[in-house]
């Protein structure tokens, strides 16, 4: 089996916008009070409360007279959000996240509906009081609906993420093919090596585009009075600026990557520490606006769906230190230096060539020495350097695409 999210844009009603607003919020008070539920008893007992201990208050909740609002909303979605709760706990726990926080009317609101949800003709169909509500179904929603996410965007937008799960899995991935290297940087967004030419892709710099309009809503924002209708509106205005940015950042990554996946069997990138790298004020502000880790994602989600493999080489690996010509390493390479020659054999490099270079030819290195091989032509399989890479993504089916 495989799973397919498709992200669809809603158009409701007046009504149907009130009943929305009751479902945030219930599911809102929902989680924070269920979050403080779990605090408290850990405080108290040292253990937590399971899925099923919390569900068994909100029938309590509900009779109760100061509560008894939680009864407007759909049952299956306050239990979809205990379900959240809990797994929030259990990726805490495992490390793959912060902890647990509490939810604020001002973000982002979303809640789900686990089951029961029908598309129908130009709308979706949804069970309890919310009922059919127009979309735009910009695509063909094929195989069974598992779960649907409806959100409000700060901007005041709403839209329904439709998980869907498809008979079939994703091809095996493959190894046979063209190879290419990626270095990301800031100068240019990506420097695309496939053992013939290099490709060069700008960096667009989509914040200093909507630097002026956000710098001049914000100004505006900061001097409404809190709390006025003038400042809802206010903050609307400068949510829709970042709205706006946030599109045409995913627009350009979306089509650079299905480009990039295209044109090859393999792609290699590095696996870079943003959060370490963000650090450096200087740069802070123009790496942010880059995107590296969502190009990544995509890259490695359109991957998946073709067969292909993606290989993410070492943070540590001297790509840009390294003579792609005999696999002399400097010492030391500051960044404002964008060229340089070679003392070993002369040869002179452009710094973001040269490192696209090296790093398609230890994805290559990797794939053979993890014994899957590769019919890529050209490049140096270059002596082992640097901290153990790793292969993002194995080419032989993993664990998860088995059990899906």
């Amino acid at each position: 089996m495989q799973h397919q999210a498709i992200k669809v844009r809603l158009y409701p009603t007046i009504q149907q916008e009130e009943i929305l607003a009751q479902h945030f919020g219930c599911a809102r008070w929902w989680w924070n009070y269920g979050l403080n539920l779990c605090i408290e008893t850990y405080q108290s007992t040292g253990k937590g409360l399971t899925r099923a201990a919390l569900n068994k208050f909100l029938p309590k909740l509900k009779k109760q007279e100061e509560t008894a609002w939680l009864k407007e909303c759909y049952s299956q979605v306050l239990q979809a959000t205990t379900l959240h709760l809990v797994t929030a706990y259990k990726n805490f726990f495992d490390g793959r996240a912060k902890y647990p926080r509490f939810k604020a009317k001002k973000n982002r609101q979303s809640i789900q509906y686990p089951q029961s949800v029908k598309v129908v003709e130009n709308s979706i169909k949804f069970p309890g009081r919310l009922g059919v509500v127009k979309a735009k179904l910009h695509r063909l929603i094929e195989g069974v609906i598992k779960t649907v996410t409806v959100s409000m965007t700060p901007s005041g937008k709403y839209y329904a993420s439709i998980l869907t799960q498809q008979e079939g899995d994703n091809p095996t991935a493959k190894t046979e093919g063209k190879v290419a290297g990626i270095d990301l940087g800031v100068k240019d967004f990506a420097i695309v090596h496939d053992g013939r030419k290099t490709s060069k892709f700008a960096n667009v710099k989509h914040l200093s585009k909507h630097e002026c309009n956000l710098k001049r809503k914000q100004q505006k924002l900061a001097r409404k009075i809190k709390g006025s209708n003038s400042r809802n509106k206010a903050k609307k205005l400068v949510a829709r600026v970042y709205e706006r940015l946030s599109n045409v950042r995913q627009d350009y990554l979306h089509k650079l990557s299905r480009k990039l996946v295209d044109d090859n069997q393999v792609i290699v990138v590095e696996s870079l520490y943003v959060k370490g790298m963000v650090s450096n004020h200087k740069l802070a502000k123009a790496i942010s606006d880059l995107g590296w880790g969502m190009f990544v994602n995509f890259l490695q989600y359109k991957l998946d769906q073709e067969g292909k493999v993606l290989v993410e080489i070492d943070r540590w690996f001297p790509s840009s230190k390294l003579c792609s010509k005999c696999h002399y390493q400097i010492s030391e390479m500051a960044l404002d230096v964008r060229s340089w020659t070679c003392p070993s054999c002369g040869a002179h490099h452009d710094r973001d060539e040269n490192a696209a270079i090296n790093i398609r030819a230890e994805g290559i290195r990797i794939l053979s020495v993890s014994g899957t091989g590769t019919a890529a032509d050209g490049g140096e399989v270059r002596p082992k350097l640097g901290r153990k890479p790793k292969l993002r993504h194995s080419p032989v089916k993993s664990e998860a695409q088995t059990s899906a």
